[in-house]
């Protein structure tokens, strides 16, 4: 086991998001600020849709180009002042070589360079009776690609919302080395008390990872209401540290040590029978970037 040291302070910005762009991203830019300035975050997190109401209503007229539109020329800017790795949460994007609309989480360096850029693989299309009906794909397309990065030493991979119940995403991220997870997400008040906790430490106990949930806050007003509740998650499957429903910044140091430890202790990565069953990626470029 390495005596090198991997880990870095984590930030997880959950705050209220409106119907007016221009305050949702100048929110955004304050809570990064507050959280490298006073909490002296490296890794910043935004929530799911935050220059955006989340409703398929909203999509087509909040969605921008990356990285030229307004969101991603204010996230690359104030990641290089900041000099930090700033996890942009998801805007709807649109790409105009395809002209269709995406979730997209973009992410960012130091330097304000576009590290990589990962659309949501899993739609969120559900039909609760008496609870919620939505349908992303009545509007978005799925992603095709997986983004990873690394910040001194640790492996980070990227899903959104509800790719997180998908755990083939998560485990094909632990064979690539990753020690986090991050999930910018959005659940409900149906989905939100029942899942988010559980598959957020089923997710870091499956694999062994930090797990980091992104939420914004909860507005009752809204059309869709978000749970809150962002929170990270240790390889043990313990929550460290949880947001309520309001607007709230929270800070938890990452010590990717911890997971060699867990690691060595329940070796499950090595008890695996490859011979009888196995998760793999059928896309051979499905870790390419696509910018």
């Amino acid at each position: 086991m390495s005596s090198i040291a991997r880990g870095f302070r984590l930030a997880l910005c959950q705050f209220t998001v409106g119907s007016n762009k221009a305050t949702n991203i100048a929110t955004a830019l304050s809570n990064i600020r507050q959280a490298v300035v006073e909490k002296g975050a490296k890794v910043v997190a935004l929530p799911e849709c935050f220059n955006s109401p989340y409703g398929t209503n909203f999509f087509p007229e909040y969605a921008e180009e990356i990285p030229s539109g307004e969101t991603s020329q204010k996230l690359s800017s104030i990641a290089k002042e900041l000099g930090i790795y700033l996890i942009g949460g998801t805007i709807p994007e649109r790409d105009l070589r395809d002209n269709k609309l995406y979730n997209t989480c973009t992410i960012w360096s130091p330097s304000g360079d576009l590290l990589a850029k990962y659309r949501k693989v899993h739609l969120f299309d559900i039909d609760i009776p008496g609870g919620i009906t939505f349908r992303e794909s009545d509007v978005l397309s799925p992603g095709k690609r997986f983004a990873m990065i690394e910040v001194d030493g640790c492996k980070i991979g990227i899903g959104i919302c509800y790719d997180i119940r998908f755990s083939e995403l998560a485990r094909i991220y632990r064979k690539k080395g990753c020690d986090v997870l991050l999930y910018p997400g959005a659940f409900n008040m149906k989905t939100g008390p029942l899942h988010w906790e559980l598959l957020g430490r089923s997710r870091a106990n499956d694999n062994q990872t930090f797990v980091g949930l992104i939420s914004p806050s909860r507005d009752a007003s809204a059309g869709y209401v978000a749970w809150g509740h962002s929170m990270v998650v240790d390889p043990w499957g313990k929550v460290l540290q949880s947001a309520k429903e309001g607007d709230e910044i929270i800070v938890q140091d990452i010590d990717c040590k911890v997971v060699d430890e867990v690691r060595a202790q329940i070796p499950i990565s090595r008890q695996m029978r490859d011979e009888l069953y196995e998760t793999v990626v059928k896309d051979p470029n499905v870790f390419e970037k696509d910018f």
